[in-house]
């Protein structure tokens, strides 16, 4: 037994230094822009804007060669590290791979967005030849959602074009976009397929033993609306609940608009400045990172749903966690994740709420500790304790030791 666990935390080591290769910083969860600085913007200022948002590595299109090298060079004196996108890649990857694989804004190399089942063998070909040139860089591809139709994904089912993915296309983790909060006529609400696909991910990278990076959405376009700061904070925090080890932001700068889309208020706007989003994702990039003590290269070990009605394909809260007496939540319904990080196991509650407050009260069988929003550890001195979580956001628990249980 304790061999077989050994070797699995051999793997998992190995599999996490895989996947942060060639990312500077080893010690926060990486936090990534798509669509970045454009190319005619690009200056070491404006990466440092990024950075101060807490953007750690971004991704752009670039028109030539040229160019991308230009804009890792400006990366590099902010800090940030960009994700090699040009024409070259694929026309030429082998050279390409070669000029970019020792700069250190080098983040990985993007291969495509959303493709379909039936592209999954030539993806899975072009990254065999980036890796053969560079395996210290990952190659960067993002699945569709599960509210596109078997005609988008070239699959029956969604579960079969994650599992073909997979098997098709060597990548050390699972990414994938999925926009959950729309508006209509009605108001805003939650996609019902959302909390199902991540189960499906967060399913599939577990059994893969590969981790996977999730989105929130930052630029308002058609059925999607500009988010509030709740509306964020719920997206990151249900995907960091679910275990994911990156998140992303969709998009950085807002696109140029196209009639279809009419993208509009990104975190820097048309007119070239912050907007109130941008502020939004620097007040969230800086609770993410002040939680990635606890949730950097955790182990999920279960994650279940409350509330009169919980999301289509997820588990109910059954059996309360090692320790603790009560959870009674007082709202719309809530996610309760349990993690562990080097033998020490924490409780992970988020308010599925994006409008409203939830009353959480908790009895434990010991003194409770609650981790605070600024990553230090809070001893209650109490065995139980009542709080009010704001619209999505988050509440955290350090499990062990509770009425003498350790689980190292």
């Amino acid at each position: 037994m304790r061999f077989n666990v050994l070797i699995s935390c051999l793997f998992y080591l190995i599999t996490t230094a895989k996947l942060y290769a060639g990312i500077a910083d080893t010690t926060q969860i990486p936090i990534f822009a798509w669509g970045g600085v454009p190319p005619e913007e690009t200056s070491a200022a404006r990466y440092e804007e990024m950075k101060n948002a807490g953007i750690t590595i971004s991704l752009t299109r670039s028109t030539t060669i040229d160019s991308m090298a230009m804009m890792l060079d400006m990366a590099e004196q902010a800090g940030v590290q960009l994700i090699v996108r040009c024409p070259e890649l694929q026309t030429n990857p082998e050279s390409t791979v070669r000029r970019f694989m020792n700069h250190p804004a080098t983040g990985g190399y993007y291969l495509t967005d959303e493709p379909s089942a039936l592209a999954f063998e030539a993806l899975g070909l072009w990254a065999n030849r980036i890796r053969a040139i560079d395996s210290q860089h990952f190659c960067y591809l993002n699945l569709l959602p599960n509210y596109a139709v078997p005609a988008q994904l070239g699959t029956a089912s969604y579960q079969q074009h994650v599992r073909a993915f997979m098997n098709s296309v060597p990548v050390p983790f699972l990414s994938f976009d999925h926009y959950p909060v729309i508006e209509n006529k009605g108001g805003r609400s939650l996609r019902k397929e959302w909390f199902e696909n991540l189960e499906i991910i967060a399913g599939e990278s577990k059994k893969e033993n590969k981790p996977f990076w999730a989105f929130a959405l930052s630029v308002a376009h058609g059925l999607y609306p500009v988010p509030t700061l709740a509306e964020i904070r719920l997206q990151v925090f249900a995907n960091l609940a679910y275990g994911a080890q990156g998140i992303q932001y969709f998009t950085y700068w807002t696109p140029k608009n196209k009639s279809q889309y009419a993208y509009h208020n990104g975190p820097i706007g048309d007119n070239k400045k912050r907007t109130g989003v941008y502020e939004m994702i620097r007040t969230v990039n800086r609770e993410i990172q002040n939680l990635s003590g606890i949730l950097l290269s955790s182990k999920v070990i279960s994650v279940e749903h409350t509330g009169k009605e919980i999301p289509d394909g997820t588990q109910r809260l059954a059996k309360l966690p090692e320790g603790v007496k009560k959870i009674s939540i007082k709202g719309e319904g809530a996610i309760v994740s349990v993690l562990e990080k080097e033998g020490v196991r924490y409780m992970v509650i988020v308010n599925r709420d994006f409008v409203n407050p939830m009353k959480l009260t908790i009895k434990s069988r010991s003194t409770l500790e609650k981790v605070s929003k600024n990553g230090t550890m809070l001893n209650t001195r109490k065995h139980s304790s009542s709080v009010a979580i704001g619209p999505g956001d988050i509440a955290v628990y350090r499990l062990n030791n509770i009425n003498g249980i350790s689980f190292k």
